[in-house]
């Protein structure tokens, strides 16, 4: 040992040891004063924890202590209040007993007690005069007004009076004038019928030697067959020659009809009801019907009658005046009627 450690002196002083010594030992006393720190703390936590746990209730007892401390001063003024509502209530009495004793004494109470009196009510006999006299005053202007709401009513009844008066002379005036149109349209339909039968009679002269023509009624029926060929619309000759005679007619009659009376010839086409091909000129019977009707019609305009004296319609098999499909019936129903009326 003591060899190797003049060794090391014969090499040179080393420090390392001693500086790891010195660093251990530093370390140590470190960690010791971390330990005493922490156990410092941990213990003064508990300490400070503790004593404010003691505070929290330590303020809690004075809260409490000072709502009690509030009750009692609250019940000590309540207390001071009454106890001074009672003196007060005795010094009034006091000083009414002394006032009263005063008035016996004197002999002056009862009188000033009654002068007290009247001139209570006559204070209030005033006010109330005064409440009569705005109720007067109100009165007197709801009487103006209904005064004035009466004239209103009286003059609203006077002019329903005279809406009345000239809504009965309205009514007998519409009566008289309901009763005139009556009679005016009675005459006209008394002309009418006149000149219609007029025009039934001549038509029965002229056209009495055909035995295809038939009357029903207030029409002339002419059997298509006197005036057409068969599924054709175009007059043949022997139709001409009777329309020819019924234009003659016609332009005789609307030479005596007046020309105040609005009246025409209608021509109505009727058809049987056997169906057309549709191959042909006409597709159905309403074409056939209508074009028969337009033909006459247009056939009269030609001989001079006036277009707006006239009116075709065209019906198809739909007003048969025949009922049953044999050749008989079916001849019937192939119709020209003609039929004056008021347009």
């Amino acid at each position: 040992m003591a060899l190797g450690r003049n060794r090391r002196r014969d090499r040179g002083v080393d420090y390392w040891p001693g500086f790891v010594d010195a660093l251990s030992t530093l370390l140590l006393a470190i960690m010791f004063l971390l330990t005493v720190f922490v156990v410092a703390q941990f213990i003064l936590g508990r300490e400070i924890s503790g004593k404010d746990e003691v505070l929290n209730r330590l303020n809690s007892q004075i809260a409490e202590l000072t709502q009690l401390l509030a009750l009692e001063k609250s019940g000590n003024q309540d207390l001071e209040d009454t106890l001074a509502s009672l003196q007060s209530s005795l010094s009034s009495s006091e000083s009414e007993r002394t006032r009263l004793q005063q008035l016996l004494e004197s002999g002056a109470g009862s009188t000033a007690v009654a002068d007290e009196k009247v001139g209570r009510l006559t204070g209030e006999l005033d006010a109330e005069r005064q409440v009569s006299a705005r109720a007067m005053s109100q009165i007197e202007l709801l009487n103006q007004q209904i005064a004035a709401l009466r004239a209103q009513i009286g003059a609203v009844e006077e002019a329903l009076q005279a809406s009345e008066a000239k809504d009965q002379a309205s009514q007998a005036r519409i009566s008289d004038l309901g009763r005139r149109l009556n009679v005016a349209l009675a005459q006209r339909v008394q002309e009418l019928n006149r000149y219609r039968s007029d025009f039934f009679g001549r038509l029965r002269e002229i056209l009495s030697d055909r035995e295809n023509i038939r009357i029903v009624g207030d029409r002339f029926v002419f059997q298509s067959e006197v005036l057409f060929p068969v599924g054709g619309a175009d007059l043949d000759t022997a139709g001409q020659a009777e329309m020819g005679k019924l234009a003659a007619a016609i332009l005789e009659l609307a030479q005596e009809i007046p020309a105040e009376i609005n009246w025409v010839l209608r021509v109505d086409g009727h058809t049987d009801a056997s169906p057309l091909t549709g191959t042909g000129r006409y597709r159905d019977n309403w074409e056939l019907s209508s074009a028969r009707a337009t033909s006459v019609v247009k056939y009269l305009i030609s001989q001079g009658v006036p277009a707006n004296r006239l009116v075709a319609a065209g019906f198809g098999e739909f007003q048969p005046i025949a009922e049953g499909d044999t050749p008989d019936v079916l001849s019937q129903n192939r119709r020209i009627e003609l039929k004056l009326t008021e347009r």
